[in-house]
């Protein structure tokens, strides 16, 4: 993939540059799905250069896009970006276009995976550890403080506290201590001159304020969105009647029942529907991983 990275995408080499990269990449066309499904199965019987180049920069504004959400790890948002690409790249290599879905839908997930180990390789978190609970916490904390209304410059507060940990399944001191972390980290300001040498100024929130939607990432969020139904659906069947029911009422509905209603439905105490509701939790967990690698990453270990 090396020669298409060359062929297809504009030159980015660092912040000066980015404001140039960002209007050249709108200039590529948006693929139909008949275009993109051509140029895949050119790429994958005979691995041609020029197919692959044209998938790789249809797509460009996407990775932008995903990484832009990245911004707040105090990175630069250039570096987001070509790590997003070598992302684009692998699933482009990797993609097959007869399993019926779109590129922007697999490709999404290489690009999220590529830019998420870039951001814990520089953030050195391999001295606390990167177990999946730790890399979760980390990419889920500043989201779930801001629901919670937390400050994001100081400690969170005990019941925040609490809540966090207990919906992300890790000890509250892991969040405390990876919340005085990215305390320290430091946050990337959306008023952030950029500068090129022809487009003149602007700032990240010229680009970020653009509520057009991308076509790609309609169509991506929309098949993802689907195919995460279907293959909740698929994990719910891991689980026996009980479990099913019991994490239903407690988690999947827009009311959820409680300890102690579910507890005098089926005649035991609280604790045991705890228990219950956390074992198939996991249960589902692990199933969804399964189908998640069956569907998407064929061959990826």
């Amino acid at each position: 993939m090396t020669k298409t990275k060359a062929a297809s995408m504009p030159a980015l080499s660092g912040e000066q540059s980015l404001n140039r990269y960002l209007a050249e990449i709108r200039k590529f066309p948006v693929l139909t799905a008949e275009q993109e499904y051509m140029l895949a199965k050119r790429y994958q019987e005979h691995e041609d250069p020029e197919a692959a180049a044209q998938l790789v920069s249809s797509h460009l504004r996407l990775v932008a896009k995903i990484a832009m959400g990245y911004r707040g790890y105090g990175l630069p948002v250039a570096d987001l970006i070509s790590e997003g690409n070598v992302g684009l790249m692998q699933g482009v290599k990797k993609f097959e276009p007869d399993r019926g879905f779109r590129l922007a839908t697999y490709a999404m997930w290489w690009i999220k995976a590529s830019i998420q180990e870039y951001i814990l390789r520089s953030w050195s978190l391999v001295k606390m550890g990167t177990t999946a609970a730790q890399k979760k916490l980390f990419f889920n904390l500043r989201r779930m403080k801001k629901n919670l209304d937390a400050y994001e410059d100081s400690d969170l507060r005990p019941d925040d506290l609490a809540k966090i940990a207990t919906d992300l399944g890790v000890p509250e001191q892991e969040v405390v201590n990876m919340n005085r972390r990215m305390m320290m980290g430091g946050d990337a300001s959306l008023n952030v001159s950029l500068r090129g040498a022809e487009e003149g100024s602007g700032e990240w929130q010229d680009w970020l304020a653009d509520d057009r939607p991308l076509q790609d990432e309609t169509v991506a969020e929309s098949q993802e969105s689907q195919m995460r139904m279907e293959m909740l659906s698929e994990a719910m069947g891991s689980l026996n009647e009980r479990e099913r029911h019991i994490l239903t009422e407690r988690r999947l509905t827009e009311k959820p029942q409680t300890l102690e209603e579910l507890s005098q439905e089926y005649d035991v105490s609280r604790e045991r529907i705890r228990q219950i509701e956390v074992r198939a939790f996991e249960k589902l967990q692990k199933a969804m991983q399964r189908i998640a690698g069956e569907r998407l990453l064929p061959g990826v270990a």
